[in-house]
């Protein structure tokens, strides 16, 4: 089928990669142009010094080279290097100043902070721990070029492996463009059978007509992550591990708790969404109308195998040749409406149709109980949008709610910005989620007995009420506060094995953030503090109350300004709390609180380089390792990384 869909695509007339110097937002109907705010920009990975216009083509300008977002923002191409640009230069390619990886690259991260604003109709999948690089539908960029575009980018790896992650994009003519990508990923580690092997794949195309009343775009996307499981160490290796016993400072000399089990998450999606104007703004900036619509399909499954069953898991229906399997079929389509006017702003409307098929080849039987194999659930919903500038007040809001169908679940955003001042601008948001339970909370089958269960869970709720004061000169203050109602979790209880929980009090958990950059000629300290507190709910919902990055660093050019130097010192901090364990089997964490984790500095050294557009990086990751006491850890069991010395390069061809 993908095939044929691939040949659609490119017969159609109809990853994030790159940074930013502005940001600007259209107006779906209106062709307005908007500044943004930098700090909520999430776009990034082209990187290099300044430069006004693109090499070998003196009227194509560097903002003539355009990135789109599903939701209608646009950024150009950001060639300069910045200490952000440092801080995005990894596997996910995105600042995780809020997660703690594990040891080897493609492996999961644990979580240092939660966001808890959501806006979620439907459920989530499972394996929820495999999915940081799973590429979804508002993950994906279109592009408009006015010349072919390459990147090639390239990290070294922990281990017999690297990192490559290749774009291109071209217009074919002013109203078609299309771009290839692959991004993938192989990684040996250094402790044994953790081995990780990971591709995305990436095509788009987008089309607008000439008179620009017509617009189309398509994505097609095919991603495979692929992790050796090893349970991490036992208790007996891990006191040689803390003692720093030199015999085993070569990592694979340590035996994990086993080492014959993997877990992999495969996914492929098609999409396309369509935009007619029916009516454009008059002179006036009055009645434009637009329709369109949206269509996807997307299929997944999750898969547990190991060779022989082992003990830590409890009891098996069988010994050897242990699979856990599940699929999940997701499609979506909708018809939406939006309507613009100078006076009263923009307004959009959304019916849509999710149909959900979840689940298993076989139906299990336990202690009497039958437990199904498949979920098949549809849903009906609304979805509404409003925004209006008001003299320095923008105003935005957003709504949704499933009207009919299996599943119950809304949203509510509402959201003001307001400009003080030319250097000051505040926003203001509340953020109400009512979300059913993903499906692995609600049906799981395995061949150990411990990790069967069908279970009927509420919604689970969230509040939210944000503020934050962006500054230049003071920098970024920030502060959320959340209350959630029903949560939902994983446990080891008595170890009878990982499952589901429903917490049946409200959480109440508060988050201040401040992020600002001092400059002292050519040097720069650059600091994000995070201070977050549980004020009810602690015992299933952890979070270090402190969480800090703080990077000391040097610029300059060199050489008639032909070679941009930046290097410094990162450190990172996070203080001790209860860690979220991993479970292989499930690829969830789940809580436990009998051991407190964290409490060590990590420090960076790096030093990064362009020239020309090539951006070149080197950094001795966790240098100081050896020196602090080997108590460093991702989750339970599971050891953080050692001092290594890696390097990479981001490469980008203007034609």
């Amino acid at each position: 089928m993908y095939r044929y869909i691939a040949v659609f695509l490119l017969v159609l007339s109809s990853n994030q990669i790159f940074g930013q110097t502005k940001r600007l937002q259209k107006a779906p109907n209106s062709g307005e142009m908007r500044k943004m705010d930098l700090k909520r920009g999430e776009f990034d990975t082209i990187s290099g010094g300044a430069s006004k216009k693109v090499a070998k083509n003196t009227k194509a300008k560097i903002e003539d080279y355009k990135i789109i977002t599903r939701k209608h923002d646009t950024v150009h191409v950001d060639t300069t290097l910045n200490i952000k640009k440092e801080y995005k230069f990894n596997y996910l390619r995105k600042d995780y100043f809020d997660l703690l990886p594990f040891n080897n690259m493609g492996q999961t991260y644990n979580t240092l902070s939660r966001n808890m604003s959501g806006q979620n109709l439907s459920p989530g999948f499972a394996a929820q721990a495999k999915h940081f690089n799973y590429m979804d539908v508002n993950a994906i960029r279109y592009y408009h070029v006015p010349t072919p575009l390459t990147e090639l980018m390239f990290k070294s790896n922990f281990e017999q492996g690297q990192l490559l992650d290749a774009f291109f994009t071209v217009n074919t003519s002013k109203e078609f463009n299309f771009s290839i990508a692959y991004k993938g990923m192989r990684s040996l580690g250094k402790y044994q059978h953790i081995l990780s092997s990971t591709g995305n794949f990436r095509f788009t195309s987008s089309y607008q007509s000439k008179n620009k009343r017509y617009r189309a775009r398509a994505h097609m996307v095919t991603q495979d992550i692929l992790n050796q499981e090893n349970g991490g160490l036992s208790d007996e290796d891990l006191l040689e591990f803390e003692n720093g016993n030199e015999e085993f400072i070569d990592r694979s000399l340590f035996d994990p708790l086993f080492e014959n089990a993997e877990n992999n998450l495969e996914g492929r999606r098609f999409y396309l969404d369509q935009v007619y104007q029916l009516k454009s703004n008059d002179s006036l900036g009055y009645n434009g109308i637009n329709i369109g619509s949206t269509i996807y399909i997307e299929d997944k499954y999750y898969q547990f195998k190991q060779d022989q069953k082992v003990d830590f898991f409890g009891d098996a229906f069988v010994s050897s040749k242990l699979t856990d399997k599940n699929t999940f079929e997701h499609f979506y389509t909708a018809l939406n409406v939006d309507y613009t006017n100078k006076t009263i702003g923009r307004l959009s409307a959304q019916l849509g149709y999710n149909s959900f098929n979840y689940g298993y080849n076989a139906l299990v039987i336990l202690d009497g109980q039958t437990i199904s194999n498949r979920l098949k659930e549809s849903t009906l919903s609304f979805e509404g949008g409003y925004d209006k500038q008001l003299g320095p007040v923008l105003l935005k809001a957003d709504l949704g709610i499933n009207v009919a169908g299996d599943l119950d679940g809304n949203y509510l955003n509402a959201q003001a910005d307001y400009q003080i001042n030319s250097d000051l601008q505040l926003m203001a948001k509340l953020n109400m989620n009512s979300s059913a339970a993903n499906y692995n909370y609600r049906l799981h089958q395995s061949d150990y007995l411990n990790y069967n269960w069908q279970n009927n869970f509420k919604n689970q709720q969230t509040q939210q009420l944000a503020f934050e004061l962006t500054s230049y000169k003071y920098g970024t203050l920030s502060a959320d506060y959340s209350t959630i109602s029903n949560f939902l979790f994983f446990e080891n209880k008595e170890s009878q094995g990982v499952k589901p929980y429903q917490y049946d009090g409200t959480i109440n958990y508060a988050r201040v953030k401040y992020e600002k950059e001092f400059k002292f000629g050519n040097f720069a300290l650059n600091n994000t503090l995070l201070y977050q507190q549980v004020f009810e709910g602690d015992q299933v919902f952890n979070v270090p109350q402190i969480n800090t990055r703080n990077t000391f660093y040097y610029s300059n050019t060199f050489f008639d300004k032909a070679l941009f130097l930046q290097t410094g010192i990162n450190f990172h901090y996070f203080t001790a709390y209860n860690m979220n364990a991993y479970d292989p089997i499930l690829a969830e964490f789940y809580i436990q609180n009998q051991k407190s984790l964290g409490d060590f500095p990590r420090l960076d050294f790096f030093i990064n380089a362009k020239i020309q557009q090539t951006r070149l990086f080197l950094k001795a990751e966790h240098f100081n390792s050896a020196m602090t006491g080997y108590n460093f850890y991702s989750a339970p069991n599971y050891p953080y990384r050692d001092f290594i010395v890696r390097f990479g390069l981001v490469w980008n061809f203007f034609l």
